[in-house]
């Protein structure tokens, strides 16, 4: 897959995450947030086991081969999902998601640069900075503007 389709997909799964943040927001509304999540945890389960079954090679490694550390990450994504289905409601699906990808990028950054969590190292350049400072002030403005229309 070329770099400029695999950016491609990649906006097209923000994309799908702005849509379900936009639903699971209505889900968590009527059956309460934790329900909602749990739904959404549990059908990605079920998919992901049978797209293990069906498709995925054998590794070498298996789950509790590996450095727990690396477990972590499953956590962030129920703090994730708790945070946007109890954020959207209230602040809309498109500043929830740009806080979002503020919060991304401001930490992608300071691991791309220190090379944490076994990364490989990438400079934090001016033209990064002037980018995140671009998205935190749309935040600014998108926040503002979704406050004084309320």
């Amino acid at each position: 897959m070329s770099l400029f389709l695999l950016l491609l997909v990649v906006v097209g799964a923000g994309a799908v995450l702005s849509v379900q943040a936009a639903i699971n927001g209505k889900l968590g509304q009527s059956v309460g947030v934790l329900r909602s999540s749990l739904l959404t945890f549990v059908v990605g389960a079920v998919i992901t086991a049978l797209l293990i079954v069906f498709f995925e090679p054998a590794q070498a490694v298996s789950l509790m081969d590996v450095p727990k550390w690396q477990l972590s990450g499953a956590l962030f994504g129920v703090t994730y999902m708790l945070v946007m289905v109890g954020a959207v409601p209230r602040i809309g699906a498109a500043v929830a998601t740009v806080a979002v990808i503020v919060g991304q990028l401001g930490m992608g950054m300071l691991i791309d640069n220190f090379g944490w969590l076994g990364n490989p190292a990438i400079e934090l350049s001016g033209s990064r900075m002037l980018a995140m400072a671009c998205l935190a002030l749309a935040l600014v403005f998108m926040y503002r503007s979704s406050t004084r229309d309320a």
